[in-house]
């Protein structure tokens, strides 16, 4: 218990964080509810401080990532001080400027303390979910990750865009939850313990005599579907383009970042019980089944990704099937894996998703950043291409923000974007996978040619074409954020070894050894010992389960 706290200081903070806005945010007085976002950011910093001082995970999601934990939560706590920067403004605008002009205070009608929380609550989740080791833990981290968002995207625009992306985004969230909770009980069904150590140790002593049961075949097929929810991925991805259009922009760059992050630690923790093989001879592979399946998701993720992207004329649709996209990417390190254990960083596939993470968190609140720094007179935000179009001459920063956010996006040498794609590359072709590079390459193509038209309207169209100009908002904090994602993008690059060395460091993996698993106090202590045993217990389960 003592070495579970140690390594739970950020949630703590954040989660005091959480209960503070929720008062001052509600408070009557205008400078204490403005000074709202500040708890949150000196959370977020203490958050940070604690994590990197933290341990490692020691027995966090079975000891199969045992440095994974500092590196995640101070990769979470970064981009969420980020996102934090571009939520100013975006809930009680108009009721602020009401008492501003002499009304009272109504917190009945105020959204901020929820806001915040929920924003709090959501990052406490993510972070939770770096420090699973168990499938409940890991499905509450999960959820807690992402209800907040779904009332996030509904009272981020007072306008009924907002509640029908809302109620696209509930459902089928509640239905990705379903399937992959379904595919957890699957995989309790076939180890009888929801431990992520022990169930590795099962699916080891299975693989030792014959291969993973069928029914926790499919347990781990289902899982692996269901939370391609959370990352955007082919089949589940069908809600992004409505939902990023519908919320606002400071909501739709937090939607890119914290679930796709919490989805993509998850899986990790998932395919570490079943490893890589043993990460000798080119690193391994994962289970026929499993590979085949996560290897069609990466494909069709990101030739559907970007093909779609082409087709629009929305900023927000374009950055949402980008987002695809790059889920598509990271599922190539994914397949790749940990690579040769000791072997170097442009091997291990692992350390490449952790680090494009950061990259894209990074690259994608710059690209947000800017849309919503821009506003029409009557309040909406850009948008549309018209809304871009002549921005480096009308608003510089904000263009030259776009313009290099985007190129990064696109995987431009020497921008940092093009550092996090290179580990792809490199990993998968050190795992094998060559067609699935070629077809990485191809849609590295296709992605440019709508990057590049995004490049184009902000730097080489005019301004004067467009009937309805935008205005910058009057909220500074916004604009900042997109300046230091921009410097980030351009400057990190050179200090990006300390950062590369994290993300090798936190992708460890330690495979498990077949043997006894040591069950929960209510279980006994057993070992499967042969394929006729384990497919005896599968049928025992499997009865019960229809029963």
């Amino acid at each position: 218990m003592t070495e579970k706290l140690a390594i739970l200081w950020p949630e703590i903070f954040l989660f005091i964080a959480t209960c503070l806005v929720m008062i001052t945010g509600q408070w009557p007085s205008r400078a204490i509810r403005a000074f709202t976002p500040w708890i949150c950011a000196v959370a977020l910093f203490a958050a940070f401080g604690a994590a990197m001082s933290s341990p490692g995970s020691g027995s966090a999601h079975g000891g199969m990532f045992p440095e994974i934990v500092p590196y995640a939560k101070m990769l979470i706590a970064a981009v969420g001080m980020l996102i934090l920067l571009l939520l100013s403004g975006t809930v009680d605008r108009e009721l602020e400027a009401e008492v501003d002009a002499g009304k009272p205070f109504s917190s009945i009608r105020s959204n901020r303390g929820e806001f915040y929380a929920f924003f709090m609550f959501s990052l406490t989740g993510l972070m939770l979910t770096a420090s699973a080791d168990d499938l409940i833990w890991l499905f509450l981290a999960l959820e807690l990750t992402s209800l907040p968002t779904y009332i996030m995207v509904a009272i981020s625009t007072e306008r009924k865009k907002s509640l029908e992306a809302a109620v696209k985004y509930f459902f089928l969230g509640a239905l990705g939850a379903a399937i992959f909770l379904y595919g957890f009980a699957l995989i309790y069904g076939a180890t009888g313990s929801t431990n992520l150590s022990e169930i590795a140790t099962v699916f080891a002593t299975q693989t030792a005599n014959g291969g993973i049961s069928s029914l926790g075949m499919i347990g781990l097929l289902i899982a692996i579907i269901g939370i391609a929810f959370k990352i955007a991925a082919v089949p589940m991805h069908f809600y992004t383009p409505d939902v990023y259009q519908g919320a606002a922009s400071p909501v739709a760059a937090m939607l890119a970042f914290v679930p796709k992050t919490a989805g993509f630690l998850a899986l990790m923790f998932i395919l570490g019980t079943v490893g890589w093989n043993d990460g000798t001879a080119g690193g391994g592979h994962l289970p026929v089944a499993i590979e085949a399946t996560l290897w069609i998701m990466a494909a069709l993720t990101m030739t559907v990704g970007n093909i779609l992207a082409l087709l629009q004329t929305s900023v927000k649709r374009i950055l949402a099937y980008s987002s695809i996209a790059h889920s598509g990417y990271m599922l190539v390190g994914l397949i790749a894996g940990p690579g040769i254990i000791g072997g170097p960083f442009y091997q291990n596939g692992l350390a490449a998703v952790l680090f494009y993470l950061l990259t894209y968190g990074i690259m994608t609140v710059g690209v947000f950043a800017v849309l919503a720094s821009l506003e029409h007179r009557n309040g909406d935000e850009a948008d549309d291409m018209d809304d871009i179009r002549g921005l480096c001459k009308s608003h510089p920063v904000l263009g030259w923000t776009l313009v290099i956010c985007t190129l990064s996006m696109l995987g431009f040498p020497p921008l940092l974007g093009f550092l996090g794609k290179v580990g792809l590359f490199t990993s998968g072709i050190a795992a094998g996978q060559y067609a699935l590079i070629v077809i990485l390459g191809i849609n590295s193509a296709i992605a440019a040619c709508y990057y590049l038209r995004l490049v184009a309207a902000a730097y080489i169209d005019d301004k004067g074409k467009v009937s309805s100009p935008v205005y910058a908002s009057p909220f500074a904090t916004r604009k900042i954020a997109g300046v230091v994602s921009a410097f980030f993008v351009l400057f990190l690059l050179v200090f990006a070894q300390p950062m590369i060395n994290g993300a090798y460091n936190a992708s460890k993996y330690v495979p498990a050894v077949a043997g006894e698993v040591e069950h929960n106090d209510h279980t006994d202590r057993h070992t499967q010992s042969s394929p006729a045993k384990a497919d005896e217990d599968v049928a025992l389960t499997h009865k019960a389960l229809i029963d």
